[in-house]
């Protein structure tokens, strides 16, 4: 099983975003996550820098600057979805990285007092 680190530069990015209010709190998340076209997409006009900053976990042992660096991602290249968020705490629930649940537990706590 892979382990993670969580990516502080994203969770810094992620309470930006809601701070901004750049967020969607009810969507389907298995609808509008990114796929690979739309993680290619992204990657044609942006940097790993950028790509990285939607992912809340770096995957310890993958090479920077690939797609399996980054994992648990938060929102879907413009805004943080809340079902994302709810997603990241279950999967690293699920797995056992607490690291990682804690932070998104945490984005989801300050996601869900910003809009009130």
């Amino acid at each position: 099983m892979a382990t993670y680190t969580v990516n502080p530069d994203a969770v810094a990015r992620a309470r930006q975003l809601i701070d901004a209010r750049q967020y969607v709190l009810a969507s389907d998340w298995g609808e509008r996550q990114p796929k690979a076209d739309d993680e290619n997409a992204f990657l044609k006009s942006h940097t790993w820098a950028e790509y990285a900053s939607w992912h809340l976990a770096l995957t310890d042992g993958a090479n920077d600057d690939t797609k399996a660096r980054y994992a648990f991602v938060y929102g879907d290249f413009r805004r943080v979805h809340r079902t994302a968020l709810l997603a990241c705490v279950y999967r690293a629930a699920e797995w056992r990285h607490k690291a990682v649940e804690l932070a998104a537990h945490d984005l989801l706590q300050h996601l869900d007092q910003t809009s009130g």
